[in-house]
């Protein structure tokens, strides 16, 4: 079987690409010029606005499944950026399609990655929301994710593409960039650790409640998705359980021997903040077996010690 990952430069690409690898697969993976893939496969450079280079590329590849990880994943940056997130989370979407729908090989499996943010503004009740519910994105990166989605429906419906649908919850490990939540309060602890600043942790919103999961457990989530899921479904990837950001900063403060203040800083509140966003995972579960099994403080320790050895490293 051979596997193409597109956006393997990004924080969960490596880990995929290890996942697919160890199971057998011919591993094919895209990253951007200047990029680098910290996973062994075959690497191409692929820009997802251009699509003809992305026709050509599924066309001399050939996969039997197509990983879609390439996108601007983060919130806060879409609301400094939201021009760039459009191209890059619909533009770049499309362009993968028409690829998808334009190459030789017809039968490929394309697995869709979006995100939890699309449900936005739940009702009240709605929790923990399964896949039927009405979607009301509340920020702008939420907004072209759940676009990228709908497009993806129209395309399975309208040319018959195999397309599995993911909209997945928060997930951190070793890694992450500090401009997710867990990377940034490890990222901060170190520093304070190493010196490098003074034992004041900075935070925003720590009354909002998050589903966290470990990006290992999430890549295995994909993995099944694509050997088992329904074409044309789309599925929760989440720990199914969400908690305060309060819990997660407590849980990392406490893995440090520094005394730290926590200090809130309003250039780190969101513009608009769900407070509750928490998913069913039963769809998922009863489809391929799948469910988190690595804990959230072995998550937070993980990445924590990645940041202490990146600074040790320096």
């Amino acid at each position: 079987m051979k596997a193409l990952v597109i956006g393997g430069g990004g924080f969960v690409g490596s880990y995929l690409i290890n996942e697919l690898s160890n199971s057998g697969y011919e591993v094919h993976a895209t990253h951007l010029e200047g990029e680098k893939i910290q996973a062994d496969c075959e690497k191409h450079i692929l820009d997802i606005l251009k699509k003809e280079d992305i026709t050509k590329l599924f066309n001399d590849i050939a996969p039997d499944v197509i990983y879609h990880l390439a996108a601007q994943s983060s919130v806060s940056v879409s609301w400094k950026k939201p021009q760039l997130t459009a191209e890059i989370n619909v533009v770049g979407s499309i362009n993968v399609l028409e690829a998808l729908r334009e190459t030789e090989k017809q039968d490929i499996r394309l697995i869709s990655i979006g995100s939890g943010e699309e449900y936005g503004f739940i009702r009240p009740g709605a929790c923990p929301l399964n896949e039927e519910e009405t979607l009301h994105p509340g920020n702008i990166y939420a907004a072209t994710k759940a676009c990228q989605e709908m497009i993806g429906q129209i395309y399975c419906r309208a040319y018959k593409k195999d397309i599995v649908l993911v909209r997945a919850f928060n997930h951190s490990g070793p890694g992450q960039s500090s401009t997710f939540v867990i990377s940034d309060f490890c990222r901060q602890i170190a520093e304070i650790e190493a010196g490098i600043k003074e034992p004041v942790i900075s935070v925003g919103n720590l009354s909002a409640m998050r589903d966290f999961t470990d990006v290992r457990d999430v890549v295995r989530a994909y993995h099944l998705l694509a050997e088992k899921g329904v074409s044309g479904r789309v599925y929760n990837i989440g720990r199914g359980k969400a908690v305060e950001i309060q819990q997660i900063l407590d849980t990392a403060i406490s893995l440090s021997e520094k005394e730290i203040t926590v200090r809130k800083d309003p250039a780190r509140m969101r513009a608009s903040d769900i407070p509750l966003i928490e998913p069913d995972t039963s769809r998922i579960s009863e489809d391929t077996g799948w469910k988190a099994e690595i804990s959230m403080e072995k998550t937070i320790k993980d990445t924590l010690d990645w940041w202490r050895n990146s600074l040790l490293s320096e």
